[in-house]
């Protein structure tokens, strides 16, 4: 299980993902965020195919894919956390904090 929480930036918008897998492979997510456009994304993404969205080139899987229609802000980095989650449900990585520092 994975639990990633983010902190979008100035939208001030929270999403908490949380990701499960039993064989390492399939995974459940559910989505929980202050944002409807996250909230729509969710809805339509309850499981998916770990490997294909992991070693899927970027924007090809099925979390881009949902995103593409439901997401309005292309810097919006909930689709590639919900990527990590899935990665971390299934044992391709470590549990780590990715962090963006906007020095500007």
């Amino acid at each position: 299980m994975a639990t990633v929480k983010v902190c979008a930036g100035v939208c001030g918008f929270i999403t908490t993902i949380y990701t499960e897998s039993e064989d390492m492979q399939e995974v459940a997510i559910k989505i929980e965020s202050d944002c409807s456009h996250i909230m729509a994304m969710g809805s339509e993404l309850d499981k998916v195919d770990g490997y294909q969205e992991c070693f899927a080139q970027i924007g090809d899987g099925e979390v881009y894919k949902i995103a593409r229609k439901c997401c309005k802000h292309a810097a919006c980095p909930v689709p590639s956390a919900i990527i990590k989650a899935i990665e971390v449900a299934c044992g391709l990585a470590l549990p780590r904090d990715v962090e963006f520092k906007i020095c500007g």
